[in-house]
């Protein structure tokens, strides 16, 4: 499996690791942004990552019979998982700004669904794909993620596991606690929930 030193060193070199002031999906603010699409924009380099994380999860979970991703950050890592551990992969994307199945997706009843995604802050995405699960009467296994950069005070996600490639534990803050020296950097809003 991939060591947390080469997991750095491979979001550093792909530029995947970005530094300024950024408004995350979910709304909060931070001097740093996982931009995983640069991960993903040199593929020898994000199956490093994805290998690993798939041996990860085959050792945690002993049962899944679909993979989910939010979109668009989740397709490419759910489609890599899902062709690693030989699994039916599907995703979600926004309708009227809520997760919906399209193209002909569907979760069957009572089936066990893991969820994929490419970065976790709050899990409010995961989340959103969770109300699906539960609409279809299915059952959810629990969630893995290329990268993990929650807290323990601004995750949503309670008693489900999370398995990760890497851990990467970067301060974010509410919009009324920004501190003065990250006021003073331009905003950037890379997140696709604020893109209009």
């Amino acid at each position: 499996m991939l060591s947390l030193k080469k997991s750095l060193a491979v979001l550093k070199k792909t530029n995947a690791l970005l530094e300024g002031h950024f408004i995350l999906s979910s709304g909060l603010h931070s001097s740093k942004y996982i931009q995983c699409a640069k991960l993903l924009s040199y593929p020898y380099q994000a199956s490093s990552f994805c290998n690993s994380l798939a041996k990860k999860i085959k050792k945690r979970f002993k049962k899944i019979d679909l993979i989910l991703a939010p979109a668009v950050g989740g397709i490419v890592i759910g489609f890599e998982i899902g062709r690693l551990l030989k699994k039916e992969t599907i995703f979600a994307e926004r309708v009227n700004g809520k997760f919906n199945l399209r193209r002909g997706f569907t979760i069957k009843k009572d089936s066990k669904i893991l969820i994929v995604e490419d970065v976790i802050t709050t899990g409010r995405s995961s989340l959103e794909c969770v109300k699906l699960i539960k609409s279809n009467k299915a059952k959810l296994v629990g969630f893995a993620t290329l990268i993990d950069r929650s807290t323990r005070k601004n995750l949503k996600i309670k008693n489900k596991i999370i398995v990760s490639q890497i851990k990467i534990n970067v301060p974010v803050y509410k919009k009324n606690r920004i501190p003065t020296y990250l006021k003073k950097i331009p905003v950037t809003t890379p997140g696709s929930r604020f893109l209009k």
